[in-house]
């Protein structure tokens, strides 16, 4: 609960607030990502094992790690409506979750559910009308915008609810594939069902790509790479038969085109514009940048409701945020002196795994955390855009990314995801319950590597699976 000065602080803001009981799955999701084991900072004592994607990086000053404690604060505090206390004012009027951490739980990735009755709220759907945005980017639905909101704030009594814009389920469509030495593996795809649409249907005609939550850390290592050493690598693939691509994406805080390096499509361009996007279209929170409501015009209750503050996440709560972002660390190898690793490994190069899922980059000069500058780390990703074929294709441009084209994940910290908060969903839409799943999942340019990790042994495929869960 925020402390009283913080309390008259806020009162005195001329803005009228919000009154609203938020709707209680998406609360009940905050709070039991909040109901976590206090981070032990010193190196000397064990981390929790739920906590190894939220510790710094070593040797930030004690002022730094007072800008990272206040950062991971408001990373971890619950947004609400007026006149609620225990978070921050300026929730909805519809939104995704309550919190950054209800959904990147311990700052880790989503969990899908098996249940097709359960309202999506960890995963989110990406939505657009062909033709293109004024930014150059996807064109927003009339009625939705670019994101579809499941939950809305409630005012008081039952009959003021103020409805989300519609239900989300996936149902998950199962399919078999027999690998060479006749072991079968059972693969499941999404398909998205929208119940209640409120303002009108969502039809065949509208894009949409379900987007699982992706996990928060090394994202300063990976801001810190130059543009100049990503295109390099790019023309590198090519001289090898691949595609390796860069996105170019709209720079809304320098107001210019950028090269992409965030999200599944790389279409946010900094850590900084990554964040307070997320706030506006996940939590309905708007910021200096993003000053208006989330409300499309069609949709007039949720236009008529006073916001908390204007803006709502204050700028230096906005700095906070991004210094913890890029200050969070990636969790260390395990494992590497294993033989079953080491062997791993060598299959890992053998399929051709490494030219797009790149072990090594390094930093070019960073401003924002110079202890990050000169470095060399192992992230495994080129940060490149690919064609990933027919299977995995969502049918949804986005910048310069085409229907079939997702960024390299990173692979670094996969091993450790389910020990973090119970998820090895992996892929765009967390249809990949496993290592194995998403290896299988590959296609487009990834299909040679596919077929040569299909064609190994059993015991081969296991070793290759142990060394990416070892990163």
């Amino acid at each position: 609960m925020r402390r009283l000065t913080e309390a008259f602080r806020r009162l005195r803001h001329p803005v009228a607030r919000r009154a609203s009981v938020v709707i209680l799955a998406a609360a009940a999701c905050a709070v039991a990502g909040t109901a976590s084991t206090q981070i032990i900072r010193s190196t000397e004592k064990p981390i929790d094992p739920s906590m190894v994607y939220m510790q710094p990086i070593k040797g930030l000053s004690h002022s730094q790690l007072q800008k990272f404690q206040a950062g991971e604060k408001q990373f971890k505090n619950p947004w609400v409506v007026f006149p609620l206390l225990g978070g921050d004012w300026g929730l909805g009027p519809t939104f995704l979750a309550t919190s950054c951490i209800g959904c990147h739980v311990q700052a880790g990735r989503g969990r899908t559910f098996d249940n097709p009755n359960v309202i999506a709220f960890q995963q989110l759907l990406r939505l657009s009308i062909p033709g293109e945005g004024s930014d150059g980017g996807p064109n927003p639905h009339p009625n939705y915008g670019d994101q579809l909101q499941v939950f809305g704030v409630n005012v008081g009594l039952k009959e003021n609810l103020k409805p989300g814009e519609a239900e989300l389920y996936i149902d998950w469509i199962a399919e078999s594939v027999t690998l060479s030495d006749g072991e079968k593996v059972e693969l499941r795809k999404p398909k998205i069902r929208i119940e209640k649409p409120n303002f009108g249907a969502i039809d065949e005609s509208v894009m949409t790509s379900l987007r699982n939550t992706q996990v928060v850390f090394g994202m300063g290592y990976l801001e810190a790479v130059t543009e100049e050493d990503i295109l390099a690598l790019a023309k590198l693939q090519q001289s090898q038969g691949l595609n390796g691509r860069p996105n170019y994406v709209r720079d809304d805080i320098n107001k210019r085109v950028a090269l992409g390096r965030f999200g599944w499509k790389a279409n946010q361009p900094n850590v900084r514009q990554q964040i307070v996007a997320a706030f506006h279209g996940d939590m309905g929170v708007t910021s200096s940048l993003y000053i208006e409501e989330n409300c499309p015009p069609i949709q007039k209750e949720c236009r008529a409701m006073p916001p908390g503050n204007r803006p709502e996440l204050l700028d230096y709560a906005w700095d906070h945020l991004t210094f913890w972002q890029v200050a969070l660390d990636a969790p260390a190898p395990r494992n590497q002196e294993s033989e079953n690793v080491k062997r791993g490994g060598k299959l890992f190069d053998q399929a051709r795994c490494a030219q797009c899922h790149v072990p090594e980059l390094r930093t070019g000069e960073y401003p924002l955390l110079p202890a990050l500058s000169k470095r060399s780390f192992r992230p495994y990703t080129d940060l490149l855009l690919h064609d990933m074929g027919p299977g995995l294709a969502d049918g949804r441009p986005d910048f310069k990314a085409g229907p079939r084209d997702w960024r390299t994940a990173p692979l670094w910290g996969i091993g450790v995801s389910e020990q973090v908060n119970g998820s090895t969903h992996l892929l765009h839409d967390g249809r990949a319950r496993n290592v194995l799943e998403a290896i299988l999942w590959h296609d487009g340019e990834a299909k040679a590597s596919r077929d040569i990790f299909s064609g190994l042994s059993k015991t081969e495929r296991d070793d290759l699976i142990a060394f990416v869960n070892s990163l």
